[in-house]
C-alpha cells in the first residue's frame, strides 16, 4: 500500500468516525414484541433518524419491569409506558415526564355466536384479562360497567389474568367466555371469527371524556430530556415521518411481517389500520385536562395500588415542550 493511499484511507476513516460521532444517540428500551418495535424498525430501516441528525439505538429489555429498571437506572433514555405510571413515579420522587404516543389500548372479544352482547352479560362468566389486575383496559372496563350498568365486574366475573398468547389459546379452545386483550393481539382472533363487544379506545367517550387522551407515550427522565430536548424533538419528527410511511405505503408495512407475524393480507391490513387509528392527532390543554379527569376515574377504581400515594395527577407528568 502506498503512503498516499494509506493517508487517504486514514482521512476517510477519520471523517467517517467524526460524522458518526456527530449524531447524538437516543437509547430506547423496547420489548422483544409489540407495535413500538414496528415503528422503531421503520425509522432505522429508512434512515429517518440519521436524516434528522440523530441515531436511534433500540435496547431490548426483559419485559415492562425490565424497561422501567433500565430507565430509572439510566441504561436507556426512554421507554413506552402510560402517564398513570409516570404520575405514580413522580409522587414517589422520580422526576419522569411523558410524551404522547398512541390512543390504542385493547378490546373485549367473544366467540362467534356468543350470548354475550354487553358488559352486563359477563356476570358469572370466565373472562380472560391480558396483563394484571391493574391493566388500564381492565380498569376502564370496570369503570364503564359501574357507571352504565351499576355492575362491579371485579366481583361478578371469574377472572383469569395472563399473557396475551396464553389467553388467546385458551380463548380459541373455548375455556374463556370472553377475552380482554391488547389491540394487536385481538386482530388475528377477529380474523378467525371473534366478535368485538367493546373497543376500549371508545370507553373514554362513554365515560364523558370526549377527547380520548392517549394513555401510552414515551417516558423520559426529565433532567435527561431537558438536556437533550433537540434530540427528542428530532426523534419525534423522525417518528412522524415513519408513521406517514407506514400509513400511506402498504409495501412499507409488509416489510414488518417478521415482527407483526401477519400471514395474510386481511390480518396485515387490520394491523395497519389499527396502528394508524391510534396515532394521536391533538395534544394540548384539552387533552391534558381530560387526562386528569381520566386519572381521577381510574384512581377511584384502581386505588393506591395503581396511583401510589397521590390520588391526583402530579404536576410535571406531561412534558410542556410538546404540543400539537
Amino acid at each position: 500500500m502506498t503512503r498516499e493511499i494509506f493517508a487517504a484511507i486514514l482521512v476517510l476513516m477519520t471523517w467517517t468516525a467524526s460524522a458518526w460521532a456527530a449524531d447524538p444517540e437516543i437509547r430506547l428500551g423496547l420489548l422483544a414484541f409489540g407495535s413500538v418495535q414496528w415503528e422503531v424498525e421503520t425509522i432505522r430501516a429508512e434512515g429517518l433518524d440519521t436524516a434528522h441528525g440523530i441515531r436511534v439505538r433500540p435496547v431490548e429489555t426483559a419485559g415492562k419491569d425490565g424497561a422501567a429498571v433500565a430507565l430509572l437506572g439510566g441504561a436507556v433514555d426512554g421507554m413506552v409506558s402510560d402517564w398513570l405510571w409516570v404520575s405514580r413515579q413522580r409522587a414517589m420522587g422520580q422526576d419522569l415526564t411523558f410524551l404522547p404516543w398512541s390512543t390504542m389500548t385493547g378490546a373485549l372479544l367473544v366467540p362467534a355466536g356468543s350470548p354475550i352482547h354487553s358488559l352486563a352479560d359477563l356476570a358469572g362468566k370466565r373472562l380472560g384479562i391480558a396483563g394484571g389486575p391493574l391493566d388500564k383496559s381492565w380498569l376502564l372496563l370496570r369503570a364503564l360497567a359501574s357507571k352504565r350498568d351499576g355492575l362491579d365486574l371485579d366481583k361478578t366475573v371469574d377472572k383469569s389474568f395472563g399473557a396475551p398468547p396464553l389467553l388467546a389459546e385458551q380463548f380459541k379452545a373455548g375455556r374463556l367466555a370472553a377475552l380482554l386483550t391488547f389491540w394487536q393481539a385481538a386482530v388475528p382472533l377477529e380474523a378467525a371469527g371473534a366478535v368485538r363487544v367493546v373497543e376500549i379506545g371508545a370507553v373514554a367517550g362513554q365515560l364523558g371524556i370526549a377527547s380520548n387522551p392517549p394513555l401510552l407515550g414515551w417516558v423520559f427522565r426529565r433532567d435527561w430530556l431537558e438536556a437533550h430536548a433537540d434530540v427528542v424533538r428530532a426523534f419525534v419528527a423522525a417518528e412522524a415521518e415513519g408513521r406517514r410511511l407506514l400509513c400511506s405505503d402498504p409495501d412499507k408495512w409488509r416489510r414488518l411481517d417478521p415482527l407483526t407475524q401477519a400471514s395474510d393480507d386481511a390480518t396485515r391490513e387490520r394491523l395497519r389500520q389499527g396502528f394508524c387509528a391510534g396515532i394521536p392527532t391533538a395534544w394540548g390543554e384539552r387533552e391534558r385536562a381530560d387526562a386528569a379527569r381520566m386519572f381521577a376515574l381510574l384512581a377511584e377504581t384502581g386505588g393506591p395500588e395503581l396511583v401510589g400515594p397521590a390520588p391526583v395527577l402530579q404536576d410535571g407528568t406531561f412534558w410542556p415542550g410538546l404540543r400539537f
